[in-house]
């Protein structure tokens, strides 16, 4: 089984200081060919990721595994596995003003910083109705109006908000208040592997990995590799 990705979706699929293609989705991949017991015919190859299509369409590989977007577009064209991943929105407090649940009640008149025109801010306005949103153009802005108190929280992805929590330039200011919001209708479907449509035994069999490997707890393992910080 061939398994096509690219080089540019930090941390899931890049090229590492030596050069070698590592990532969540390679190590995932990986582990979807041991459980299979194909391990000896398991290839990834990285590609442009405007070359993935017309190499699946090639019989150039088998599957996808790049982050495809689970679209209605998308789904005209590939069978998708079960979502091994998905981008909560989370809410992020200074330290020593965390918030506790529940959330809607406890962010009533505060001032939340939140990106303008995303899916974030739509949910948040509908989340939390009672909230000051306090809406950016830039996120160094926002990180920075969190440190100096000027906003009370900020809410986004918890991917990108886990980083930045690891990170030196939040100087250990901040940490997640609350739990994750999973909210498809908002933010998507997550992370799942393409397969072509012809080829539903393959999308059956990589479900049946999927699962084992999440049920036995090897997934999270991959996970806590690449992100310090958990955004669950």
């Amino acid at each position: 089984m061939r398994f096509l990705t690219t080089v540019d979706f930090f941390p899931f699929n890049y090229l590492d200081s030596d050069n070698r293609l590592s990532g969540v989705h390679i190590d995932l991949a990986r582990q979807i060919c041991a459980e299979l017991e194909m391990i000896e015919r398991c290839q990834i190859q990285a590609l442009p990721w405007d070359e993935l299509h017309t190499a699946i369409e090639t019989k150039q590989g088998d599957a996808i595994i790049a982050g495809l977007a689970i679209t209605a577009e998308n789904r005209e064209r590939y069978l998708f596995s079960r979502p091994y991943l998905r981008f909560p929105a989370r809410l992020v407090t200074p330290r020593a003003a965390k918030l506790s649940e529940p959330l809607y009640q406890a962010v009533s008149g505060k001032r939340i910083g939140v990106i303008g025109t995303t899916a974030h801010e739509m949910l948040l306005r509908d989340l939390f109705p009672d909230a000051q949103s306090v809406v950016y153009t830039r996120r160094d802005w926002l990180y920075q109006d969190l440190k100096t108190g000027k906003i009370d929280a900020v809410f986004g992805d918890g991917v990108q908000l886990s980083f930045w929590l690891a990170g030196q330039e939040s100087e250990n200011c901040c940490a997640f208040s609350g739990g994750p919001y999973l909210a498809p209708e908002y933010l998507g479907q997550g992370l799942a592997i393409a397969v072509p449509k012809e080829t539903p035994a393959l999308a059956e069999a990589i479900d049946f990995a999927l699962h084992s490997i999440d049920a036995s707890g090897r997934f999270t393992d991959i996970y806590l590799r690449y992100f310090p910080v958990s955004f669950y």
